[in-house]
């Protein structure tokens, strides 16, 4: 694919994203029309996250017909160039009115993510990266924090039904102990976008979705972090861990986290 495909994509999927922020943003503010539903424990489902994502594979069907499409509602087959869409990530927050919560797409080509767009429309914020090209929120530029000091370190570690609880616990416990302060927020997505613009240190997860960091592993590579190789193996269709730190403080989050 060229250059020239990749950019039409990129302007392409902008724009869809400024709709779609729009339709979810809309049934945000009214929070009788989200229709609230529960895939399993702490699994939210609204409204949103389908018309969302039906909107979104509608329209890049149109204008990309030969390119695959996986969506967390919908599914979908990888293929060499493959959209990965998450219509509402951080449902849970969305479905309480909580505005930390993102639409989030990326676009990977011979398994190598090229594009990412994450957009959080009740906090006004857009990021965007092309691979090799920088990463911007609103526009402007965007960095890690470039922290070195575990002990002033913030670190994100979200949190799934599919690991053991006392997994997760341990990686807490090996974190405060190490001196770094712990958090969740509930997006992935955002998680991985707060790491690229400096706002904490670290996100990791013990096991993530494809369309939950397929989109923000571009944006923080691009922002000069440090990240694992999520797509190895089977991580488009059945997820992997995560790892995305500021570079300086890679080996000891691994070995807190135990993920490489």
């Amino acid at each position: 694919m060229s250059s020239a495909e990749l950019e039409l994509r990129y302007y392409a999927v902008l724009g869809l994203v400024s709709e779609a922020s729009r339709m979810a943003l809309d049934y945000f503010n009214r929070s009788d029309s989200l229709g609230i539903t529960m895939k399993g424990a702490q699994d939210w489902l609204t409204v949103a996250d389908g018309k969302v994502e039906d909107f979104l594979r509608q329209r890049l069907a149109v204008l990309f017909p030969t390119d695959a499409i996986i969506g967390e509602e919908g599914g979908g087959m990888a293929s060499d160039a493959v959209w990965i869409i998450d219509p509402i990530d951080g449902t849970s927050n969305f479905a309480r009115g909580d505005r930390n919560w993102c639409i989030s797409i990326g676009f990977l080509l011979n398994g190598v993510p090229e594009i990412g767009i994450i957009a959080a429309p009740a906090m006004q914020e857009v990021y965007c990266a092309r691979r090799g090209q920088g990463a911007t929120m609103n526009g402007q530029p965007i960095k890690v924090s470039g922290a070195t000091d575990i002990t002033r370190a913030y670190v994100e570690l979200g949190w799934s039904t599919r690991v053991p609880a006392e997994n997760y616990l341990a990686v807490i416990e090996r974190g405060y102990k190490a001196g770094a302060s712990m958090k969740r927020s509930g997006s992935g997505a955002l998680g991985i976008c707060h790491v690229a613009i400096g706002r904490s240190e670290a996100y990791a997860e013990l096991h993530i979705n494809a369309w939950d960091v397929a989109a923000g592993l571009v944006i923080a590579s691009e922002a000069g972090a440090a990240v694992n190789d999520f797509f190895a193996g089977e991580g488009v269709s059945k997820g992997n861990p995560v790892l995305c730190c500021t570079p300086a403080l890679k080996a000891e989050l691994e070995a807190i986290t135990g993920i490489r």
